[in-house]
């Protein structure tokens, strides 16, 4: 059973930032999305400030986010990297087969990768996780870089939204029509 130990919150800038344009997208009903917690059993506490402090995860998760928007279900992780490349560790297999059965079922799924040194977010869609995943799995390079990234799929803010990730949802499924 995994353990987890409070070092901080990683992710959490860019979670916040996600959370708050899925307030937005809700509000202007645009989609409906929701963070997906982590399950975890609680073993020790700070009494002080009732904190958790030392927990086990009770279960893989599978993804950060699911939901649908305009009718469309979607599900994504989101990811920081502080270089220019991300390892594909950092993508588990019981995610990437949660994300190819929820595709199989007519959704969409991708990840929101946000590289931190550039101060640049981009939609990875699933077809290009699994030729990364397959290369890494079959001997070649066990991650990939920014240059490999498709640019096209840079995700922008638009007002509110700071992360505005639907835009790039529609150029997705523009793109398997």
């Amino acid at each position: 059973m995994a353990t987890w130990n409070s070092r901080g919150l990683r992710g959490s800038k860019l979670e916040d930032m996600i959370n708050t344009t899925n307030d937005v997208y809700m509000e202007k009903r645009l989609a409906v999305v929701q963070k997906i917690p982590t399950p975890i059993t609680p073993v020790k506490m700070d009494n002080e400030s009732r904190h958790i402090t030392l927990a086990y995860f009770e279960k893989k998760s599978t993804v950060d986010y699911i939901g649908v928007a305009q009718g469309v279900p979607i599900c994504f992780d989101a990811k920081e990297c502080a270089k220019e490349t991300f390892p594909m560790m950092n993508i588990h297999k019981h995610q990437i087969e949660f994300m190819d059965e929820f595709e199989a079922q007519g959704g969409i799924a991708f990840i929101i990768l946000e590289f931190t040194n550039l101060d640049e977010m981009y939609y990875v869609p699933l077809r290009d996780i699994f030729k990364f995943y397959n290369r890494a799995e079959s001997g070649g390079r066990k991650s990939f870089t920014y240059d490999e990234v498709d640019k096209s799929y840079r995700i922008r803010s638009a007002g509110e939204a700071k992360v505005h990730y639907l835009e790039m949802v529609n150029k997705d499924l523009q793109s398997r029509d």
